[in-house]
This record gives C-alpha cells, sequence and structure tokens, in this order.
C-alpha cells in the first residue's frame, strides 16, 4: 500500500483508482460528457417507454459512447495541437539560427552581388 501523503502534500485523485482525471489531458472532460450523457439516454428512454431495467442499459451504454466519444476527438485534437506546436518551434529555431546569414529565405537576393 501506498503510505498516506504528508501533511502540506496534496491527495492524489484517480478515478476508480487508476485514471487520474486531474493530470491526464481530456479526462475530465471526457468523464462529465460521459455522465451528462447517461443521464439523457436513460431518462428519455424512461420517458418514452416507462422500463426501468431496459433505461438503465441505455443510460450506461449513453455513458459508455459518450464518454468514448469525446475522448477520442479531444486525444485527436490534442495530438494535433501537439504537432503543430512542435512545428512552429522548430520554424522559429531555423529563423533565429539563419537570421541575417545567406540561408535567410527572407533575405532580398538580387541579381548582381554587392561587396
Amino acid at each position: 500500500m501506498a503510505a498516506p501523503p504528508e501533511p502540506g502534500e496534496p491527495e492524489e485523485r484517480k478515478l476508480l483508482g487508476f485514471l487520474d482525471v486531474e493530470n491526464t489531458p481530456c479526462a475530465r472532460h471526457s468523464i462529465l460528457y460521459g455522465s451528462l450523457g447517461s443521464v439523457v439516454a436513460g431518462f428519455g428512454h424512461f420517458l418514452f417507454t416507462s422500463r426501468i431495467r431496459r433505461s438503465c442499459d441505455v443510460g450506461v451504454g449513453g455513458f459508455i459512447l459518450v464518454t468514448l466519444g469525446c475522448w477520442f476527438h479531444c486525444r485527436y485534437n490534442y495530438a494535433k495541437q501537439r504537432i503543430q506546436e512542435r512545428i512552429a518551434r522548430e520554424e522559429i529555431k531555423k529563423k533565429i539560427l539563419y537570421e541575417g546569414t545567406h540561408l535567410d529565405p527572407e533575405r532580398k537576393h538580387n541579381g548582381s552581388s554587392s561587396n
């Protein structure tokens, strides 16, 4: 077992003991939207059919579908953003490295060379 946190340290919060919701990107929003989807799907099904057990099943299915849908959508956008940030960082490094040299793409090149 893990030692209890010391009196000044924040306690780690994990959903179901393994999903660190605070530090995992997209986890919090996915769980919140999934629980909202569960309530909407289950309650909506109950209003139309008045079948309690089936409505609970629909609610659980709604939770799973909405949570996974939000998770994959968010992680895709997160990965795309990280790739764009990496490309921008590399371009800034290149600009700093080549600025003022003959390799600078923004430097005007005339047909005649001036000494």
